[in-house]
C-alpha cells in the first residue's frame, strides 16, 4: 500500500437467509451473531446460552437496534420440562416519572435526550436467563461479543445508512460523534469498525458481574450520563437531562412471568403477556381469524383493527389487564361478527371484555389511539439439539436510541420512555408512572403442535411487530406458505389507523381488490426484518430470516443437511 492511501474496503460478508440441518440452529439479522450462537452450540451449549451470546454480539453489530443498555423479552420452551417461560427485560421508568413528565414536549425532542432514557433490563434479563436456564456463565457468554468489538467487522450497507440516518443528533453529543462519525463522516461500507471501549466494557461486565451495572460504577457513568448529556459546545439542540437515579438501577428486577397462550386451528401458540402487548393483540386476532367462515387479507386487516383497539384500551403495564377475556373465544366471536364484507368504519372502538357477550352488536365505546412506536429492535430465534427454543426480542428502542453515548464505554443508552403516552390522555392504561414499564408492541413466539414446538417467530419494527408476526403466522398455517414464502411475502400492517401501511409489492397484488372493499393504503418502503425457526422432521430444523428487508439477515444450523 503506498504512504497516505486510504485502506482497502473489504466486501460486507455474504448472509444465507435459509438453512436447513440438525444439531442446532440460529437465525439473526447479523452473520456475526448468528455465527457467536452457533459456536456455543457447537460446544455444548444450549438455546439460552446461545440466544444470550447472540444477543450481546447484536449489541456491537447492530448497536442502533440493541444493547446492554436496553433491554427485551425472551419466550423460552424447556424441553426437558416441557414448560414455557417468558423473561421480562423490559426497561422501567424512574422512581421521579409521573404522568404528565411528556406533556408538552415535541416527540423528536423528548427522543434525543436523558428524559427518554428507561432503566436498563438487558443485563438482568441476560443474567437470569443463563442462571435460571443456561449451562454457562455470563462471562462466557460475552466472550464472542468482546472478540467482535475487539477484532471488529465490516461495515453494510444498512450499518451506514442508519449511521447517515443519526449523522445529525449524533454530532452534537461528543462521545457519539468520536465513536460513530470518525473524522465526522459515518464509517464507510466496507472498512472495519472497532469498538475497544465496548470490548472493555463487556470485558469488565463478565468479571464484575451485573452488580457492577446495578448499583456500582457502570451504573453511576449511566446515571450521569443521563442527568448531564455530553453536549459538544455550540450545539443548538436542547437535550433535557434525564430523572434516572442510580437507586433506579438497584430496584431494577429482570422478572419471570406467565405466557400468554391461545389455540388457533390445531395449534397451540404461546407469547409475550405484558407490559408487552404482543402476545394478547397476535393471540386475539388469531381467535377472531378463528371465529370466521374464511381467511383473506381483508379479514386479516380487519382482526388486526379490532386487536388493536382492545390492545390500545386494554393492554399496559398496569394491575387488571383482562387478558384472559381479551383472549377468550367468546370475547373473539363477539368481536369477529363485527367483520362484514366491506372495511369497518375509522376508528373501531374497543369491545367490552367482561365475560357476558352478544353476538353480532357493536359494541359502544371511545376508541383510544395507537401511540407512537420506534421502528428499531431486532429478534433472533435459536433452538439445540435437545429442542429448547428461544425467540428472543431486544431493542434500545429508536435506530440509535437516545442518540448518546456513555463517554468511554462504548454503547448507546435507550429512548424507551418514549413509548409511553405523552397525554394528556386521561384514563389511558400507557401513561409514565415511577417504576412503570412501558407498553411494548414486541411479539416473540412460539407455535406448538401435538405437545410440541413446530416454529418460534419474532421482528423488529414498533407496532408493526404485532401485524408481521400475525402475517406471517397466517401466511404459513391458514394459507399454506412454506417458512421462507412466508417470511418473504409482501406486508400490510392495520393497526386501527385511518390508512393500511403496505409495501409496494402488496399494493402491486392487492390494491385494487382491497380499495374496493372501502380499505386505504399508505405506502411504506419496508415492514419488519423477521426471523423464525421450524421443525421440519427427522430432528432436523429449517431456520429463516430476511431475504431482503433491513439487507437480509443470516440462518445458520450446526450440521447442514446434505
Amino acid at each position: 500500500m503506498l504512504a497516505g492511501a486510504p485502506p482497502a474496503l473489504a466486501v460486507p460478508p455474504h448472509k444465507v437467509p435459509v438453512a436447513e440441518g440438525t444439531g442446532g440452529a440460529v437465525a439473526t439479522v447479523d452473520l456475526d451473531a448468528s455465527k457467536a450462537a452457533i459456536a456455543v452450540l457447537k460446544r455444548g451449549g444450549n438455546a439460552i446460552d446461545a440466544a444470550v451470546a447472540a444477543g450481546a454480539v447484536l449489541g456491537v453489530t447492530e448497536p442502533y437496534s440493541a444493547g446492554l443498555a436496553g433491554g427485551g423479552f425472551i419466550v423460552y420452551y424447556d424441553a426437558q420440562r416441557r414448560k414455557v417461560h417468558t423473561i421480562d427485560g423490559r426497561e422501567t421508568a424512574p422512581k421521579a416519572m409521573h404522568a404528565a413528565t411528556f406533556e408538552g414536549i415535541p416527540f423528536e425532542e423528548a427522543v434525543t435526550s436523558g428524559l427518554s432514557a428507561g432503566v436498563p433490563g438487558a443485563v438482568a434479563q441476560w443474567d437470569l436467563a443463563l442462571r435460571r436456564f443456561g449451562t454457562i456463565s455470563l462471562k462466557q457468554a460475552l466472550q464472542p461479543a468482546i472478540e467482535v468489538a475487539s477484532k471488529g467487522f465490516v461495515v453494510d450497507e444498512t450499518f451506514a445508512a442508519q449511521t447517515e440516518q443519526n449523522r445529525a443528533r449524533f454530532k452534537d453529543f461528543s462521545s457519539t460523534a468520536a465513536l460513530y462519525l470518525p473524522g465526522g463522516a459515518p464509517p464507510a461500507v466496507g472498512s472495519v469498525f472497532r469498538n475497544p471501549d465496548l470490548a472493555a466494557t463487556y470485558r469488565e461486565l463478565g468479571r464484575r458481574g451485573p452488580d457492577w451495572l446495578y448499583g456500582g460504577q457502570l451504573g453511576k457513568e449511566i446515571v450521569a450520563t443521563v442527568k448531564q448529556p455530553p453536549v459538544v459546545p455550540g450545539a443548538t439542540r436542547n437535550v433535557r437531562p434525564g430523572l434516572m437515579e442510580q437507586s433506579d438501577l438497584r430496584a431494577y428486577r429482570a422478572l419471570l412471568r406467565e405466557p400468554t397462550r391461545v389455540d388457533f386451528q390445531n395449534l397451540r401458540v404461546y407469547g409475550m403477556a405484558p407490559p408487552s402487548s404482543g402476545g394478547s393483540t397476535v393471540g386475539e386476532a388469531l381467535n377472531i381469524l378463528d371465529s370466521l367462515p374464511q381467511v383473506g387479507l381483508h379479514e386479516y386487516l380487519e382482526a388486526s383493527r379490532l386487536a388493536f383497539a382492545d390492545r390500545n384500551k386494554y393492554v399496559a403495564d398496569v394491575p387488571g389487564v383482562p387478558l384472559e377475556e381479551l383472549l377468550s373465544d367468546g370475547f373473539a366471536k363477539e368481536r369477529a361478527c363485527l367483520i362484514g364484507p366491506d372495511a369497518m368504519a375509522h376508528p373501531a372502538a374497543p369491545g367490552d371484555p367482561d365475560g357476558s357477550y352478544t353476538f353480532c352488536e357493536a359494541p359502544k365505546g371511545a376508541s383510544t389511539p395507537t401511540a407512537g412506536e420506534g421502528p428499531e429492535t431486532t429478534h433472533l430465534v435459536v433452538a439445540d439439539r435437545w429442542g429448547n427454543v428461544v425467540a428472543y426480542n431486544l431493542t434500545i428502542e429508536s435506530t440509535g436510541g437516545n442518540g448518546i453515548v456513555v463517554p468511554g464505554r462504548g454503547f448507546l443508552l435507550n429512548n424507551e420512555l418514549t413509548d409511553f403516552t405523552f397525554g394528556p390522555a386521561p384514563g389511558d392504561p400507557n401513561l409514565p408512572g415511577p417504576g412503570k414499564r412501558p407498553r411494548s408492541s414486541m411479539a416473540p413466539t412460539i407455535v406448538f403442535q401435538h405437545g410440541k414446538p413446530v416454529l418460534a417467530v419474532g421482528s423488529p419494527g414498533g407496532a408493526t411487530i404485532i401485524t408481521t408476526v400475525l402475517q406471517i403466522l397466517v401466511n404459513r398455517f391458514e394459507w399454506g406458505m412454506s417458512l421462507p414464502e412466508a417470511l418473504a411475502a409482501p406486508r400490510a400492517s392495520q393497526r386501527n389507523s385511518a390508512q393500511t401501511q403496505a409495501e409496494q409489492a402488496f399494493l402491486d397484488a392487492h390494491r385494487a381488490e382491497l380499495e374496493a372493499r372501502g380499505h386505504s393504503f399508505a405506502l411504506t418502503a419496508e415492514i419488519g426484518a423477521a426471523t423464525a425457526l421450524e421443525f421440519v422432521g427427522r430432528n432436523k430444523v429449517q431456520a429463516v430470516a430476511e431475504p431482503t428487508r433491513r439487507g437480509g439477515g443470516s440462518a445458520l444450523v450446526v450440521r447442514p443437511s446434505r
